[in-house]
């Protein structure tokens, strides 16, 4: 179960397309945010309008996941947007695991 303090949020049909896509819906996604060895970086690959970042930790079921996401603030209460998720690469397991 994903603390409390955290506040999500998503576009319902960005989740569906993702979940179709990816096989990974957002609610399944946030579990990663528990996950007290999630690795976050600023995803600097493209010039985004806003801030965008790159999660990678596992899920309840300790599924290696990908989260692309925002962080921002909404009446002083921190909320995470997520926009996408996939299960990581071999290449990104490798990395987390080097970590």
């Amino acid at each position: 179960m994903v603390k409390s303090i955290m506040k999500f949020e998503w576009d319902a049909k960005k989740n569906e397309i993702n979940k179709a896509k990816h096989g990974i819906c957002f609610e399944k996604a946030k579990e990663i945010f528990n996950d007290p060895l999630t690795l976050s970086f600023l995803d600097e690959r493209f010039h985004y309008l806003e801030e965008r970042w790159i999660s990678m930790g596992r899920c309840a079921d300790e599924v290696l996941i990908v989260v692309a996401h925002l962080y921002y603030n909404a009446n002083g209460k921190e909320i995470i947007r997520i926009i996408s998720a996939r299960k990581a690469s071999p290449k990104e397991r490798k990395f987390y695991e080097k970590v």
